[in-house]
């Protein structure tokens, strides 16, 4: 890997003229923007190993995990969270209802609403998916120590866009129990 040397005052740099936070350079700030390319790189791998074997992609990945997450999810509820065209979703979910992995009801008080359901075989795939990813994480968790949860939750949601932060803590944690 190349060595990337940005001086904190050069002009030119991704971050002049922002304040660093305490005990922060410039490279320090780029070596954890790689870590977070590589943590994801390894994170999402057994799951796209998975994928691989069906012929989907992580588009099918993050469907399945929000349906599984949000049984009866709305089709336009789904296309806010993953910020996704119609188009794209349509694609994905056609070929995940046409192989079994979900199933599509109408609403039961607005019969132009498509909600969104795990067949059996899709919840067997969402809990092959996420069993690896849980194994990483918990890990993780057990090299920091008993306090690290609260720490890790609120970088990740830290690095979400602050207009989106509160919508982000509603869903996740609707799904956890935590208030």
């Amino acid at each position: 890997m190349t060595d990337i040397n940005l001086s904190d005052t050069k002009a030119g740099s991704p971050i002049s003229g922002q304040t660093l936070p305490m005990g922060y350079n410039e490279n320090t700030l780029i070596e954890l923007i790689e870590l977070l390319f590589f943590a994801y790189r390894d994170f999402i791998s057994d799951p796209d190993e998975i994928l691989e074997t069906y012929g989907f992609g992580r588009a099918h990945h993050r469907v399945i995990h929000f349906v599984a997450r949000n049984p009866g999810i709305r089709v336009a509820s789904l296309l806010d969270i993953l910020r996704i065209t119609k188009q794209s979703l349509g694609r994905v979910l056609r070929q995940l209802v046409e192989q079994e992995f979900v199933f599509q009801r109408t609403g039961s008080t607005d019969r132009r609403e498509r909600r969104l359901y795990l067949t059996d075989k899709g919840e067997e795939l969402a809990r092959a998916l996420i069993a690896p990813q849980l194994e990483r994480i918990m890990k993780a968790l057990d090299k920091l120590g008993p306090d690290s949860e609260n720490f890790y939750r609120e970088i990740l949601y830290n690095l979400i866009n602050e207009s989106d932060q509160d919508n982000v803590r509603t869903l996740t944690k609707s799904n956890t129990g935590k208030k």
